[in-house]
């Protein structure tokens, strides 16, 4: 029998090998990571204070920034490390969880905002039953569904990638452990785990694209039936902002998950990755809610009481 050593250790290359883009790099990232703590933690505070807020809309950005903080919060310290202290090394077993929370809470991300958009709808679609459809109960247990389906996707996709056996290279030609990047260095068949990659992220994402389009397609037949010229611009406004961070997010990742091993350039995809590990977490809060009126109204009061004397 051929001796094999199996990979106790992973390398992670990073985003670059230039010494002279380390410390920019580094500058940059913690930037976009401050902004993300303070905007994504800002605002889930917010709306735990402020009783205004207390609606499944809020409700639901509210989780969606406390997922945003938590799967940047999987990827980025780690990369910042490598690029100031030059330790690049990241034991098997970081490795693995590291992949579970981001798949995890990337999942529950896309479910969140599938939520959202058939909250939108409901909204839009059908005011006067609002209250009576979207029940505590009903936007509860679809946040739980988010939160179940994450996990479990990241179960298989984990469970999935490190059954295999890693007796070759160990150097991870990403900034972090994200799964194509890991497979390719097996030394086993990966046929079956990259089928079952591709169909069940397939699954995941275009289930939740197929809930957005039908919602916000129902909510522009809605829109082009009203007379008002104000509600025509808010709800396009709103929409606008809405396929803004969804094209980002859905992009990126199609592009990630859903291409042959074959045709993956991995410096390709660590550009791409760095869009919606860092830069769309920090983005959400803006693009959800700091346009918002409610929200700049509850910030103006929280801020005044807490400063008054």
């Amino acid at each position: 029998m051929e001796n094999r050593t199996e990979v106790t250790e992973f390398i992670l290359l990073g985003l670059t090998s230039d010494p002279g883009l380390q410390v920019p790099l580094f500058v940059t990232f913690l930037l976009i990571y401050i902004i993300t703590l303070v905007g994504n933690l800002g605002m889930i505070l917010l709306i735990v204070l402020d009783s205004r807020l207390h609606t499944p809309m809020y409700f639901f950005l509210g989780n969606l920034s406390l997922v945003d903080f938590c799967y940047s919060s999987a990827v980025t310290p780690t990369v910042m490390t490598g690029l100031l202290i030059d330790d690049k090394v990241i034991s098997y077993n970081d490795c693995a969880a590291q992949m579970y929370f981001f798949v995890a809470f990337a999942t529950v991300e896309n479910y969140l905002l599938a939520s959202m958009a058939f909250d939108r709808y409901e909204a839009v679609c059908k005011p006067l039953h609002y209250t009576t459809t979207m029940t505590k109960s009903v936007y509860v247990c679809l946040t739980i569904a988010s939160y179940v389906c994450g996990f479990v996707n990241a179960s298989i996709h984990t469970g999935d990638t490190f059954s295999l056996s890693f007796c070759l290279s160990n150097v991870v030609h990403h900034f972090f452990c994200d799964i194509p990047a890991v497979m390719v260095l097996s030394c086993s068949d990966t046929h079956v785990s990259e089928m079952v990659l591709v169909y069940v992220v397939s699954f995941n994402i275009f289930f939740a694209l197929l809930v957005i389009w039908v919602s916000y397609i129902l909510i522009f037949v809605t829109i082009l039936k009203m007379h008002s010229g104000a509600g025509h611009r808010k709800a396009m406004s709103t929409c606008a902002s809405h396929f803004t961070a969804v094209s980002i997010f859905y992009g990126t990742i199609i592009f990630m998950y859903l291409q042959p091993s074959s045709s993956h350039s991995m410096d390709t995809a660590k550009i791409s990755s760095v869009f919606y590990t860092m830069i769309i977490p920090m983005l959400n809060p803006l693009v959800y809610s700091l346009r918002n009126k409610e929200v700049k109204s509850a910030f103006t009061k929280t801020f005044w009481k807490q400063n008054s004397p």
